[in-house]
């Protein structure tokens, strides 16, 4: 694919650091990010946004609301199945473009449907599903190209850096986007998370290292089997396995308790609005500490130490969120535990994005990143169904004890002895 940076890592290659201790990926590499960091900010603002459309502009009612969180992102992953030997061979920017601006051009039809009263909730799921589609396969194509585009000793940088700007944007957008919500009515962070994947695709195009066409392995590289390539190498990969199956696992309970947290707090313990977002809010500034100590972590006690102990940390906490009661203990509490699951995810998730691409040949990162994200995002929707039927049956809070009981349980998932690193020669005939 593309050439590596000839400047990444300081003055030359020899990876040397600032007097401020970051090291430098080079110009390119700080497009990307950049292209990343607009996106992501716009996604924050306008997180949530569908759903609180559907209630402000449709009054939806829960099972709708429901549906939407659900159903749409489901959808959207079936969709991305297809897409994955498709942006395996295609150069990954011009995949990232196009992603981004169908992601715009979907985003834009809502505030244009809502100024002409023509707004459905149809057009919502139909929305979301594509914003949904779109993201695996940008995400797919990003993953490939940055692996191609930065040195592998400074991919673990690379992705830290991702990582917090996501946390930081989840910190910043939300509250910013309920007061714009207040101020200018229910489309509005629609509007600027449109602009955002705009300008996103504009970053992209500042990238100018040269990126050459992937060249297919096997005479008919888009078969019917190579749909299913990124799970066989995920299967077939003894760490790779083991850490898809607790990711998915980890990902679909943690996610499952947010709109059971929305019933607990706002309905029952009628917390107000803003401590709801800022007991949301105010934690994700951990995923700045995390992502910031990840490399150094890594460094210090090895890839599999922080892939058993901290991901162990990571789902022993959410058992707390059985315990929460009204008032300031209650907001402390849910901060806490919010706190504690974000620094340990955000320490955890930038040694495991590095160790899947390093994992990975070139000719299957894409389709291994799609399948990833596709079953993350399946599980997600499987269990936010199953905790919201389990919820309506018993209430929030056993719901929420379920969820924190079985998360206990995926640590064993974790490997168990360090995978040796094969080189990718190898690892591509595999």
């Amino acid at each position: 694919m593309g050439d590596r940076m000839s400047g990444a890592g300081g003055t030359g290659r020899t990876g040397r650091w600032r007097r401020t201790g970051r090291k430098r990926l080079g110009p390119q590499f700080g497009w990307l990010w950049a292209a990343y960091a607009v996106s992501a900010y716009g996604s924050g603002l306008g997180f949530g946004a569908l759903p609180l459309i559907a209630v402000l502009a449709l009054h939806a009612g829960p099972a709708e609301v429901s549906a939407l969180s659900a159903v749409g992102p489901a959808v959207g992953a079936l969709i991305a199945v297809p897409l994955a030997p498709w942006v395996e061979f295609r150069r990954k920017r011009p995949v990232m473009i196009a992603m981004d601006l169908v992601r715009c051009a979907a985003m834009a039809t809502i505030p244009l449907a809502y100024a002409l009263g023509l707004l459905g909730f149809v057009q919502l799921l139909v929305v979301s599903a594509v914003v949904a589609a779109t993201k695996i396969a940008f995400n797919a194509a990003s993953g490939a190209h940055l692996k191609a585009l930065v040195r592998p000793d400074d991919l673990l940088v690379a992705n830290a850096r991702f990582e917090s700007t996501n946390w930081s944007s989840i910190a910043v957008g939300p509250p910013l986007g309920g007061a714009a919500i207040g101020l200018f009515g229910p489309v509005t962070t629609v509007v600027a998370d449109a602009l955002s994947y705009l300008l996103s695709a504009l970053g992209i195009t500042a990238i100018r290292s040269r990126e050459e066409t992937p060249q297919p392995t096997a005479k008919a590289p888009v078969r019917a089997g190579a749909l299913l390539d990124g799970w066989r190498h995920i299967l077939g990969d003894t760490g790779l396995r083991a850490l898809y199956l607790n990711n998915m696992l980890v990902s679909g309970l943690i996610m499952a308790t947010e709109p059971l947290l929305a019933v607990l707090l706002v309905r029952q313990l009628h917390f107000p609005a803003w401590q709801y977002g800022l007991a949301f809010a105010a934690p994700c500034l951990g995923g700045l500490i995390g992502s910031r100590l990840a490399r150094h972590v890594v460094a210090r006690y090895g890839r599999h130490r922080v892939f058993r102990t901290v991901g162990t940390l990571r789902a022993v906490w959410l058992i707390g969120l059985v315990f929460v009661r009204p008032g300031v203990v209650g907001l402390v509490t849910v901060m806490a535990v919010e706190l504690a699951i974000i620094v340990n995810m955000s320490l955890y998730t930038p040694a495991l994005a590095t160790y899947r691409l390093e994992r990975t040949p070139k000719h299957l990162v894409a389709r291994t990143l799609s399948a990833w994200s596709i079953g993350q995002q399946a599980s997600i929707a499987v269990c936010t169904a199953l905790g919201g039927l389990l919820a309506d049956a018993t209430g929030p809070r056993t719901a929420l004890a379920a969820a924190g009981l079985l998360i206990l349980a995926t640590p064993l998932l974790l490997p168990r002895r360090e995978q040796a690193q094969e080189p990718e020669a190898a690892l591509s005939h595999a």
